[in-house]
């Protein structure tokens, strides 16, 4: 489907205009010119004193991380906050207007902020079923894009992407941040230059302990858990009053329409299919991606195993809280993840022995994230913006971010700000170059497409066999069918962008 305006630049003002007038104390909107909109086929090079505006859209949670990020920069406006819960908006307002001293408008239908001609790009962080379809229709519109992670719901969907990206000329940022963050872009240069020999295996992890969500009957405000237990709103209920401002249709978008329920809404959405991809496509795109780029892959493997479950409780998620995936290149490089979501007392004990030995730098209660790398001389480990190498057969130190020189980086490509992904972004729109970008949606894409074909697998329960090149499974048409969903009208992604 594509996007196409649906009210005048009038309207949109009007309407946009009485939503910011409604927020005590932060009505004074930006008096002076926005830059001139963007034909859609032909990217416009935004000068270094030129006002950039945005629109944020999906302000809940990560959005609002976004919107703070980008408002610091100089020359940098949030134009325009949407979501579809109202609820959210005055809190969201008085933010953003305490950085720049004006309140933003609101838009809570994503489709008014793309026919905002004075809207140069959008930061996207809606659940995942709406990543995909939410940028395609903001390139259609002319919008430069920033996306979080996973890129997309399913592989069909990051492919349409990247065509929806080269064919307006837009570009598009995917948030996988330890792309801009200088530490790590020097562990993957020493690990490509050779550091440890011949890398052969990529391992990440995700050992985040996670609670159950408990069982909820459909239904607005029935049972104790209708509550906002994470991110800046606790003790809210999901009344009948709250949900009157919330447009849930429009929440539930490309997915099937389902009564509503508070195990499938707010940030629950994760570990329900319909929505989301569990903890492997929440918290693992991030270590997919780093995995992928030590290994210097450009390609998707073609080999995927993934097995697992969902242990310890009994409740309403439908994703795995313990999954493995294993993958093989076409090279016989290894690329490994596991997710560990239950915690035990045995777990804590095991890493606070690899605590002692300085494996790692940052576990507590149990809990460790980051990448593990192998080679012929050595191996590496990631942990944030640290890492750490031993080498030989009797694990030597060897460089590390605390010994290694001052990572080179002529071309400036990580920005101002000490490494901000938001700031690579703005200085990528400024030199309308995507090269610049730390995170093209190509890449985006191809660290997205790792969990994607892990849940495959793991839903399936076998091994598959994958065309790297037709991005199909070998002789297996259920698998296929996988790679993309039945979507409902008129929130489609369709084959043609």
């Amino acid at each position: 489907m594509s996007y196409k305006p649906k009210i005048s630049r009038r309207e949109f003002l009007s309407k946009g205009s009485q939503a910011a007038a409604g927020i005590a104390a932060v009505t004074t909107l930006a008096s002076c010119a926005a830059p001139t909109a963007k034909p859609a086929a032909k990217a416009k090079t935004i000068g270094a004193n030129e006002r950039i505006n945005l629109g944020v859209i999906g302000i809940r949670g990560q959005g609002m991380v976004h919107a703070e990020g980008f408002a610091k920069i100089p020359n940098v406006r949030i134009r325009t906050l949407c979501d579809v819960d109202e609820n959210l908006f005055g809190s969201r307002a008085k933010t953003i207007a305490d950085i720049h001293g004006a309140a933003p408008l609101y838009e809570q239908d994503l489709r008014r902020v793309f026919d905002d001609k004075d809207i140069d790009a959008v930061a996207i962080a809606t659940p995942n079923h709406w990543h995909a379809l939410a940028a395609i229709w903001a390139c259609q519109a002319g919008k430069h894009v920033y996306v979080e992670k996973p890129c997309s719901y399913n592989i069909f969907e990051g492919r349409k992407m990247v065509e929806a990206a080269r064919k307006y000329n837009r570009l598009v940022q995917v948030g996988f941040q330890n792309r801009s963050i200088k530490n790590v872009r020097q562990a993957m240069q020493f690990l490509h230059e050779g550091g440890i020999g011949n890398v052969y295996m990529a391992r990440g992890l995700c050992f985040k302990a996670r609670d159950s969500i408990g069982k909820v009957p459909d239904g607005i405000g029935s049972g104790p858990r209708y509550r906002y237990f994470v991110w800046n709103n606790p003790g809210e209920n999901y009344t009948e009053d709250y949900m009157s401002r919330v447009d849930y249709d429009l929440w539930t978008g490309p997915a099937p329409k389902q009564p509503f329920n508070y195990n499938r809404f707010h940030y629950n959405w994760h570990w329900n299919w319909n929505y989301g991809n569990g903890d492997i496509g929440n918290q693992g795109p991030h270590q997919f991606d780093i995995a992928r780029w030590g290994l210097n892959k450009n390609e998707h493997p073609k080999r995927v195993q993934s097995m697992g479950g969902y242990f310890a409780f009994d409740s309403d998620q439908q994703t795995p809280n313990t999954q493995i995936a294993s993958f093989e290149y076409s090279d016989g490089k290894i690329l490994q993840f596991e997710v560990r979501g239950v915690y035990s007392n045995d777990e804590a004990a095991m890493f606070k022995k690899l605590e002692d030995q300085d494996l790692y730098s940052k576990i507590q209660d149990g809990v460790a994230i980051g990448n593990l790398f192998y080679g012929s001389k050595g191996w590496m480990y990631v942990n944030g913006g640290t890492w750490k190498t031993f080498l030989g057969r009797n694990n030597e130190p060897g460089p590390s971010s605390e010994t290694a020189e001052e990572f080179a980086d002529p071309m400036n490509i990580i920005g101002s700000g000490g490494g901000s992904h938001q700031a690579n972004f703005i200085n990528a729109l400024r030199s309308g170059k995507k090269e610049d970008l730390t995170c093209d949606i190509e890449h985006g894409f191809m660290s997205t497409a790792l969990p994607h074909l892990a849940n495959i697998s793991y839903r399936l329960r076998r091994q598959l066999t994958f065309d790297a090149k037709k991005e199909k499974f070998v002789g297996d048409s259920k698998a296929d069918k996988m790679l993309t969903r039945r979507y409902r009208h008129p929130y489609v992604v369709s084959e043609k962008v």
